[in-house]
C-alpha cells in the first residue's frame, strides 16, 4: 500500500509541471502613461490586450523617448467635442517603421470620449502621430459596408487622468493660416510641448 501511494504521488508530481505550463495565460494588463505637457498631466491607459500591435507601437516610442519634445499641434472641433493630435509629426530622427492598421471592427474599441486613436494616411501607414478625441466621434470607426477607405483609425487607449488638459489643448488659439489641405486653419498658433511621456504603475 505505501509502494503504490509512493508511485502515485511519483506520478503526481512528474504530471504537474505538464499542467502548468498548459493553464491559459491571462491577457496583459492596461499600461499607464503619463504626457506631461505644457496644459497640465495627462494619464493615459494604453491597452495591449485588446489592440496589442498598435499599443506596443506607442510604448515603444514612450520607452525609447521618442514622443519626448514633441507637441500637440493641431485641434479640431470647440468645447468638448473634437480632437487634439500630437506626436512625432514626421520627424524622421523621431519615427519608426509604419505598423500593421488595427481597425475598430477587430479590437471592439471605439472613438469615444478619451480614446487615443493613431492619425494615417491609408491603412498601415501610421508611426508616431496620434490623437486624443473628445465626444464620441463614431465615423472614426472602421465601417466595412461602406465603400473606399472604411478602416477607420486604429484606437488603443483611454484617458484615464487629465481630460480638463485635452480640453485646454483643443482651446488654444490655431492660426488660419498654418495647415496645407484639410488641416489649414487647423493647426495651433502655439503648440503645446509634451515635455515627457513615462509609464507610471
Amino acid at each position: 500500500m505505501i509502494r503504490q501511494l509512493a508511485l502515485f504521488l511519483a506520478a503526481f508530481i512528474a504530471f504537474t509541471p505538464a499542467f502548468a505550463q498548459t493553464a491559459p495565460v491571462p491577457p496583459p494588463a492596461d499600461v499607464k502613461v503619463a504626457l506631461e505637457t505644457g496644459s497640465g498631466r495627462i494619464v493615459v491607459a494604453v491597452h495591449l490586450a485588446q489592440a496589442p500591435v498598435t499599443a506596443a507601437n506607442f510604448l515603444r516610442y514612450v520607452d525609447q523617448k521618442r514622443l519626448d519634445g514633441t507637441s500637440f499641434y493641431r485641434g479640431v472641433g470647440t468645447g468638448d467635442y473634437g480632437f487634439v493630435q500630437g506626436g512625432a509629426q514626421n520627424d524622421p530622427k523621431r519615427v519608426l517603421p509604419p505598423i500593421k492598421h488595427e481597425p475598430t471592427s477587430q479590437t471592439g474599441l471605439t472613438h469615444d470620449d478619451g480614446a487615443l486613436s493613431m492619425a494615417r494616411y491609408a491603412p498601415g501607414s501610421a508611426t508616431g502621430d496620434f490623437f486624443i478625441v473628445l465626444g464620441k466621434m463614431p465615423g472614426m470607426d472602421a465601417h466595412p459596408e461602406a465603400p473606399g477607405d472604411n478602416q477607420g483609425f486604429a484606437v488603443f487607449a483611454h484617458v484615464v487622468e487629465g481630460l480638463d488638459a485635452v480640453k485646454a489643448i483643443l482651446a488654444a488659439p490655431k492660426s488660419p493660416t498654418a495647415g496645407e489641405g484639410v488641416m489649414k486653419g487647423q493647426m495651433l498658433e502655439q503648440p503645446v510641448k509634451i515635455l515627457t511621456a513615462r509609464c507610471i504603475p
